[in-house]
């Protein structure tokens, strides 16, 4: 079987926890920024997409050479074999990106990239200029860092934070590959008690949920690959198969709750569509009334940020609030993701480590609070 050599994407911050999920699954990692490398077949690509939790999207890279001017890039992209990747009426979306580089202009790469593939491929075919794509999309990327092109095939399709699962959401939900992201920088694995004291419209305790039953995050969603024509179309629904019968029932308590009803109700129903509603209990209650008689699990949350001032002071509120109901649950590691600089002030305590991440552009801090074990 033929071997690739694929790599996976990811939100910044995020490569080493993209790379210990690929370990875990037994692939030999290579980690740059953005991007994590490793080899496989086409069932790896395949399994790599259905259980990623924490990653964007699986490419193929095709080709790598450098590129120091239009003429270059132009050779080096018509020499490629394309007729063996791409069918007759293939359509080919190229994205196109270029960093610190001598070709700057990311329309010009693109555009480049596009002329030299359609025209290999009328030489190939035998086409007079004309290529029809009408038929199944291969999504095509150009990367150029420091004179470095990278020639990638797009395996994924829509990102793999589009589980499939969340029809509706609240104000600002997180990606569910961000919030499993969160969840894979803990200790959790379905053994202890889990709570999202905050949990808006669910997806950091549905996640917990998918985890905690060895639920592959991609079993309900098609792919790229499932289009191409050289794709053996047995392996998806074999590992889908498979991946089914890794499934557990059996798990420690998920607490969801949330001071909004309404925003609860759509928490509901996107549980419901993950198939694990029942197996998270949902309840109505602000920070600051929470309590529990659960001990030595692990609490997550997203407060909200208060990007302005009014918003702001009802943050730190809340920030005090939970400070005092969550803080002295000290067997409970915990983990808390906002943009307030001033967090722990209001919380009441330094934490034991702080990891930065982007949420979309804006700049957030990951609060960590390990336990007292008791």
């Amino acid at each position: 079987m033929k071997e690739y050599t694929l790599y996976a994407t990811m939100g910044a911050g995020f490569e080493s926890v993209v790379a210990k999920e690929l370990n875990n699954l037994g692939y030999e990692t290579n980690t740059e920024n953005g991007r994590v490398f490793f080899k496989g077949t086409q069932k790896d690509i395949v399994r790599t997409n259905l259980w990623l939790r924490s990653a964007d999207r699986i490419k193929i890279l095709l080709k790598e050479f450098k590129a120091f001017s239009f003429d270059q890039l132009y050779d080096e992209v018509y020499s490629y074999d394309w007729a063996e990747l791409l069918p007759v009426d293939a359509q080919f979306p190229v994205k196109g990106r270029s960093v610190r580089s001598k070709l700057h202009s990311e329309p010009d790469v693109q555009s480049i990239v596009k002329k030299a593939i359609v025209d290999k491929l009328t030489d190939q075919y035998r086409r007079r200029g004309f290529l029809p794509e009408s038929g199944a999309e291969y999504p095509l990327d150009i990367h150029i860092y420091k004179d470095v092109a990278r020639l990638s095939l797009d395996t994924t399709g829509q990102s793999l934070f589009k589980r499939g699962y969340r029809v509706e959401h609240g104000g600002a939900p997180l990606k569910e590959n961000f919030a499993a992201g969160l969840i894979e920088l803990t200790p959790f694995d379905g053994s202890h008690p889990f709570i999202d004291p905050m949990t808006g419209s669910g997806t950091i305790a549905i996640e917990a949920a998918l985890k905690a039953k060895n639920v592959a995050p991609g079993i309900w969603r098609k792919f790229a690959f499932d289009n191409f024509d050289w794709f053996n179309k047995q392996l998806h629904p074999e590992l889908v198969d498979e991946a089914k019968a890794q499934e557990k029932t059996e798990h420690a308590p998920i607490l969801a709750s949330d001071i909004d009803q309404s925003i609860l109700e759509i928490a509901k129903v996107n549980a419901h569509n993950a198939g694990v509603l029942q197996d998270i209990k949902f309840k109505q209650v602000a920070v600051k009334d929470f309590a529990t008689a659960l001990e030595n699990g692990i609490i997550i949350a997203n407060p909200p940020y208060g990007k302005r001032l009014k918003d702001r002071e009802a943050a730190e509120k809340i920030y005090e609030e939970m400070g005092q109901t969550l803080r002295p649950l000290s067997s409970f590691s915990q983990y808390y993701l906002t943009s307030d600089p001033q967090f722990e002030k209001f919380f009441g305590a330094r934490a034991t480590k702080k990891r930065k991440f982007y949420n979309g552009n804006l700049r957030t801090d990951y609060y960590q609070y390990w336990a007292n074990k008791r």
